[in-house]
């Protein structure tokens, strides 16, 4: 579960760190988090009620929200996007550390995708083994992590546990690593050029109709769109490949 109080030192309320550079890391009001987030003070009190938000630190009388505190409520509202209950949140967020950094929990949601029907699960070796029907070497779980399969987690493994059984069977048909590797490089440096050109149509023509990027309009246009985007990716990605395979038949 969530700690009830944090640690932020090296921050001011609503400004930078202490010695006056800018942060990412400054405490948010009550205020700037619903604004923020899109949401009214009562879900965020809800949230917290339910274990799936920190309580606020506290600076005498009153309550700030750190990056943890943000980094969390986006989790929470990713998984409510996916159409997860909220029992089921409860669980998976229960299941992430108390000093679990924002970049910790970002690492959650890269493991979310539009098409799961169940979320991704913390597993040691041992219990990736017996899920996985088989022994795995580090080669293995090195090769079902190029997959996107697993994550590293510490000591442990976030599993996609409804891709397991394609990675465990592409195992089986020795799919090499370096063939997962590269692959994966690829989807990252066509992924960061696509990021970039999307981000320029988005701040250049879609930002504007809603005046402010922060603003919870556009931010829910955002989440809405995601899982239209990741659709059109794969069908293009589809195409693309039919076309390839075709092409390189006929040439055969």
């Amino acid at each position: 579960m969530v700690k009830s109080e944090g640690r932020a030192t090296d921050v001011t309320p609503g400004g930078g760190a202490a010695d006056g550079t800018d942060r990412q890391d400054r405490l948010l009001t009550l205020t700037e988090l619903t604004e923020r987030a899109g949401i009214t003070v009562r879900t965020v009190r809800f949230y917290t009620s339910k274990g799936l938000l920190p309580p606020p630190i506290r600076r005498g009388r009153s309550g700030y929200y750190s990056p943890q505190h943000v980094a969390r409520l986006e989790l929470v509202q990713e998984l409510q996007n996916h159409g997860f209950t909220l029992s089921a949140i409860e669980r998976y967020v229960a299941g992430i550390p108390d000093d679990a950094s924002p970049e910790d929990i970002a690492l959650a949601r890269t493991m979310l995708a539009p098409w799961q029907s169940d979320l991704p699960v913390e597993m040691d070796h041992e219990q990736l083994e017996t899920r996985a029907g088989r022994p795995l070497s580090e080669e293995d779980v090195a090769t079902l992590q190029a997959l996107g399969v697993v994550r590293p987690r510490g000591a442990t493994y976030l599993v996609a546990g409804n891709q397991l059984s394609i990675g465990v069977r592409l195992l089986e048909l020795g799919f090499p690593r370096e063939v997962a590797v590269a692959a994966a490089a690829i989807y990252q440096e066509h992924g960061v050029q696509m990021a970039k050109e999307l981000a320029d149509v988005v701040a250049h023509q879609l930002a504007p109709l809603y005046g402010d990027m922060q603003s919870a309009r556009f931010r829910e246009v955002m989440e809405r769109l995601k899982p239209l985007s990741v659709g059109g990716l794969v069908t293009a990605y589809e195409t693309a490949v039919a076309r390839a395979v075709a092409g390189a038949a006929g040439r055969e």
